[in-house]
């Protein structure tokens, strides 16, 4: 099957997924759309044909792909395409999120030629999975990628490959709400680049050392892209939590990745 394009869709609000679906989309030497829906820059449906390929990458957040993603996700429909899905999680458990994001794909059109997990550094307590993806992880991604290319090469169109099957459970689990928000310190110049780039509009522009716990999901964009490094987890219970969850999820995981067969 030859494949004329290849599109890129991920929610990565601290690049980690960014890096990851670009590095499977870099091994297709194609041309390549980007279609980043962190903060909702698709307001309308996008089509694709059985001739090109889409990436479609989600972090993992509780279990489950981000709760803004599932409607912007919705907007991208495909016509028997095949897709590769991938998660990126915290080093803990993907859970239910490879599913839920399989059956997304599924219903909107496209047909599922390889699934995959992989570990990024945990974006709330960052002393897990601490500077993954690493050589290694692109490593398996290069064979991932290149495997599910090898499957493409190999059928004439995808009516030729059966249903994938991935780990999780339906109905998912639900998804606890997120228990420490970031905040600026006393160095925050008030410059606005976390108000800006925030996903779910969280930070108040009037006071931006602060965050709107009722909408903040702890993604950790605002304390990656603040350039005087002044936003944090500062609950008084972070340290603890943090020593806890990092005893409890320290033994390294490995990537892991399903593909469907050729009928």
């Amino acid at each position: 099957m030859q494949i004329s394009k290849t599109n890129q869709v991920y929610f990565s609000a601290t690049y980690t997924t960014q890096k990851v679906v670009r590095q499977i989309s870099s091994q297709f030497k194609t041309d390549s759309t980007e279609y980043d829906i962190t903060q909702g820059s698709v307001s309308n449906e996008v089509y694709f044909s059985n001739e090109e390929l889409v990436i479609i990458g989600m972090p993992v957040y509780s279990s489950r792909i981000p709760s803004k993603c599932t409607e912007d996700l919705k907007l991208f429909k495909g016509n028997n395409t095949p897709a590769i899905i991938v998660c990126i999680y915290g080093n803990r458990d993907y859970d239910d999120a490879l599913l839920e994001l399989h059956d997304i794909v599924i219903n909107n059109g496209f047909k599922i030629i390889s699934a995959g997990a992989f570990i990024g550094q945990h974006s709330i307590f960052p002393t897990v999975g601490t500077n993954r993806p690493d050589s290694s992880d692109f490593d398996k991604i290069n064979i991932f990628a290149n495997r599910s290319k090898t499957i493409l090469e190999r059928i004439d169109d995808t009516s030729q490959l059966d249903s994938i099957k991935v780990k999780g459970n339906n109905p998912y689990k639900t998804p606890n709400k997120a228990t420490f928000y970031p905040e600026g310190d006393e160095t925050c110049t008030q410059c606005g680049t976390c108000v800006q780039l925030c996903p779910v509009s969280a930070i108040p522009e009037d006071n931006p050392s602060k965050t709107d716990s009722s909408k903040c999901i702890a993604c950790g964009r605002c304390i990656v892209v603040c350039p005087e490094n002044s936003r944090h987890f500062n609950s008084p219970m972070y340290p603890l939590m943090s020593e806890k969850f990092t005893a409890a999820n320290n033994i390294r995981k490995e990537p892991e990745y399903v593909f469907a067969n050729i009928k």
